[in-house]
Order: C-alpha cells, then sequence, then structure tokens
C-alpha cells in the first residue's frame, strides 16, 4: 500500500497566507497583485472562487505561498456556500497567516464583523488589508473604521492600483515562520483533464484523502485549476484539477470561459495527463477533442475510466468496454487505460504508478545504434513500399533528436515514398521493441535534398553509430 504524504502544515514547503473575506471584495486581484500573475480568476460576479487555490510569491528575499478562498458567509446554506465555508476553513488550518481583505468603500459590514468575531478565536495570526482605497488620503479615513473589527491595525490597500500593498508586505513577511523545507525538489505535474461531472474533483479528493476540491452534480463546479502538491515515495507531484471542458459554443464568457482557458494550458504546461471517461457515458465527442489536444501537445497520458462501480459486469465486461473504448480514442492507443472509482477508492493507487511509468518513458533517450538496430530488423521483415513507377523507398538510417516527447529523425531517399501504413508500422516496431507506453511519439522523415543541407548533421549521426 501506497502512502501519501500531504505538504500542508509543519510539512509545509512554504509559509502559507489564508486570503479569507466576503464575496466581491477583491480577494482574487488581491492575490494577483501580491503574486504579480493573472492566474486567479478575476470577474465581477459573486462566487467565482470556490475551491482554494495556490499561488507562490516572493517579497523581501522571502518566498511564500498564498492560498485564495471564496467569499465567506455564515447563516447561509444556498448553493455551494456550505463547501465553500469548508474550503475556507481548511486554508485557514494549514495557514501560517490570515489576510482578511474587506471593502473601504462599503465600510464595516455585518459580514465583517462574523468573519473577524471567528478568526480572534483561531490560533492564526490576522492581518486586516482595506481594499479599494485608491486615494492615499481617503484610504486612511476609510480604513480607519476597521478598528472595530478587534484585529488589530487595518491597511488601506489597492488591489488594482497596487497602492499600499508593498507596505502590507513588509507587515506580513514580518509574521511569517522561516521555511521548513528547500523547495528544490523537481516535481512531476500532472493534470486531471476532463468533460463536466466525470468525477475530476472527486478523484483528486480521494488521491489526496481529504475533501481538497469541492463536489456537486452541477455542471461547473470547478471554476479555476486547483494545483495540489503531495510526495509520494520519492517523487514530489503537483496534481492540477482542471475545470470541466464542453464544447466551445456552450461556453460562454465569464468564469466557465477563464476556467477552459485554464484547464488547456494546465495540458500545455503538464508532464502527464490523466484524461477522465465516464463508464457511463463512454467516449463522447468532446473526449475525443480533449484526447487529440494531448496528442497535439506532445503530452504523456493515461486514459481513466471512472465510475467502474456502477457498471454491471461479468468476467468479460471490462475487456469489451476496454475495446469500445479504444476504438474512439485510437489516437492515443499508446496510452495505458485503467479503471477506477474515485468514489470508494477502487484502483486510485494504481495511476501513480502508471502515470510515472508514463513520465519516464517521455523523457527517455535511446542510442542511435539501438536505434537503427531496431529500424535494421523491421525493414528485414518488412521492405518499405515500391512505387508503380519502380522506385523503391530506402529507409538509411535513424537517430532520436530530443524527447519530451520522444522525436525521431528518420533519414530516407525520399519521403514520398513512405505511405502512411507503412510509417505506421515502424512507428509500431519502435514501441514493440523499445517501449515508450504512455508517449507519443514524433517521427521526422528526410529526404535527399534535406540531408544535403544537413550534411554535417550526418556526419555526426555517422560518427554516433560508430561510437555506438
Amino acid at each position: 500500500m501506497y502512502r501519501y504524504y500531504f505538504l500542508w502544515r509543519e510539512e509545509l514547503i512554504l509559509p502559507t497566507i489564508a486570503i479569507i473575506g466576503r464575496p466581491n471584495v477583491g480577494k482574487s486581484t488581491l492575490v494577483n497583485r501580491l503574486c504579480q500573475s493573472n492566474d486567479a480568476i478575476v470577474f465581477d460576479k459573486p462566487g467565482v472562487t470556490r475551491d482554494r487555490t495556490y499561488q507562490n510569491a516572493s517579497w523581501g528575499g522571502k518566498e511564500f505561498q498564498i492560498v485564495d478562498t471564496g467569499g465567506l458567509v455564515f447563516d447561509d446554506d444556498s448553493e455551494f456556500l456550505p463547501e465553500i465555508r469548508t474550503q475556507v476553513f481548511l486554508a485557514l488550518e494549514e495557514a501560517s497567516l490570515a489576510l482578511l481583505v474587506v471593502d473601504g468603500n462599503q465600510g464595516v459590514t455585518d459580514g465583517d464583523l462574523s468573519i473577524a468575531k471567528w478568526l480572534r478565536n483561531s490560533r492564526c495570526k490576522t492581518i486586516v488589508a482595506v481594499n479599494k482605497c485608491e486615494s492615499t488620503t481617503l484610504g486612511i479615513s476609510l480604513a480607519s473604521e476597521f478598528w472595530k473589527l478587534g484585529l488589530g491595525a487595518p491597511n488601506p490597500v489597492s488591489a488594482i492600483h497596487g497602492s499600499g500593498t508593498g507596505d502590507l508586505l513588509d507587515l506580513v513577511i514580518g509574521e511569517l515562520p522561516e521555511n521548513n523545507i528547500q523547495d528544490d525538489e523537481e516535481k512531476i505535474m500532472m493534470s486531471i483533464i476532463g468533460r463536466p461531472n466525470v468525477g475530476k474533483s472527486s478523484l483528486l479528493n480521494s488521491i489526496c484523502g481529504e475533501k481538497r476540491a469541492i463536489v456537486s452534480d452541477i455542471s461547473g463546479t470547478t471554476t479555476d485549476s486547483i494545483d495540489t502538491l503531495i510526495k509520494k515515495g520519492d517523487n514530489y507531484w503537483k496534481i492540477i484539477d482542471t475545470a470541466g471542458i464542453r464544447r466551445k459554443k456552450n461556453v460562454k464568457y465569464g468564469t466557465e470561459f477563464f476556467g477552459i482557458n485554464r484547464a488547456f494550458k494546465s495540458i500545455d504546461r503538464s508532464d502527464v495527463c490523466v484524461l477522465v471517461i465516464d463508464a457511463m457515458d463512454g467516449v463522447t465527442d468532446q473526449d475525443q477533442k480533449l484526447a487529440g489536444r494531448i496528442e497535439e501537445q506532445g503530452r504523456a497520458c493515461i486514459i481513466v475510466v471512472n465510475k467502474w462501480d456502477l457498471v454491471e459486469k461479468n468476467s468479460s465486461t471490462i475487456y469489451q468496454v476496454e475495446k469500445e473504448l479504444r476504438s474512439k480514442l485510437y489516437f492515443l492507443h499508446w496510452s495505458k487505460m485503467i479503471f477506477i472509482s474515485a468514489l470508494t477508492g477502487q484502483r486510485v493507487d494504481n495511476i501513480f504508478e502508471h502515470a510515472l511509468n508514463a513520465v519516464n518513458q517521455h523523457r527517455r533517450r535511446v542510442t542511435t545504434s539501438v536505434v537503427n538496430e531496431v529500424l535494421k530488423e523491421s525493414i528485414s521483415w518488412k521492405s518499405p513500399p515500391t512505387k508503380r513507377s519502380g522506385k523503391q523507398g530506402r529507409l538509411y538510417y535513424g537517430t532520436q533528436v530530443k524527447n519530451k516527447p520522444p522525436t525521431f529523425t528518420l533519414f530516407v531517399n525520399d519521403p514520398k515514398l513512405f505511405g502512411i501504413t507503412y510509417r505506421r508500422y515502424i512507428e509500431k516496431q519502435i514501441r514493440v521493441n523499445l517501449g515508450f507506453e504512455g508517449t507519443p511519439l514524433i517521427l521526422l522523415w528526410r529526404g535527399k535534398q534535406q540531408r544535403a543541407l544537413n550534411k554535417e548533421v550526418e556526419r555526426e549521426n555517422i560518427e554516433l553509430i560508430q561510437k555506438d
């Protein structure tokens, strides 16, 4: 049984600041300002931020991370608010410091007083940031009203313009503890990708062993990409739960639009993608498009079929279902497919084993001599095709030119003589003999004219063959 290590509380890589406040006081805008980024989604609508999201920041030579939380409202159990409260409570438990954000233009509200009372009873040191104080002179006057919160001196800032944020950060770093662990470990980026309601957030929670993300039957519950850092075995993993991706025509400009853009960016920056498929729905057109996106970006991938506990099955069901799913995801034929239940935890442990293998294959390099040995044997079994003109294709040699994904250059007399069937045959032979399960392969076919332009490269490859 694998053991999970959660990098929170005493084991945090960096001290954490929890951003807390009512809805629409400018928490996400302030997070972006303090982190000098645009990662937190900002939109003029309450409830945009629901789960807790993390960003790294630094000031005065000190590094820390900031966790953005949803708008906190007590005594209201309408849609998502109880779940948002849970996420805020979890953020405060792991935080070294709480930053209460209030709206200077609105003044002290009953909601601010309720949150302040709750924070006064917590173990966490709290600093008050009075946002929307664009005028320095007026800001001091607006901030003075917030002394009544009983949390010490209020600090006027403008998240939009940046005024006062430097002084706020000076105050913040003075209250933070020293880093417990140096952030010098290489992290494996793993994105959880899929349509809405296939169980991505449930999978994240199952992996973490806690309610890391809000789970709901309502489509679009996850609006932003949620990064979670864990250590498993000898490896640090940054797991990214992404917003469910719907068809473009069904997406309106707003929070979902931004969330989907973040999901696509998550694919681009991942070492491995976990494509989650709903076992009850099977593969849809949108699943195929997501799979195509993963292949186009050259990312390692494993296919996770969730909700397997809901399927009525016998001894042959898993083989029949896998055959059907693979027929529709044929362009990910190189991906490992596993059947899980995020709800019960069935086979969830296997994800890391297969994901790590896919990452290793994605980063793998093979010597030129081994590549040419495989090519030579492949040609002996099946010669290159001959065109009607009588001209036959000739495959001289090949070499791996890069990894992530593994890319091979094959030097031939004329690329036009090698049709799609023979090209697939060569790729299959490379996989059969060398592996590369879990990663796409790129084969670049180069003809005589291109060889003439790259004589120096050719000579270097020939020397490599001789040395190997």
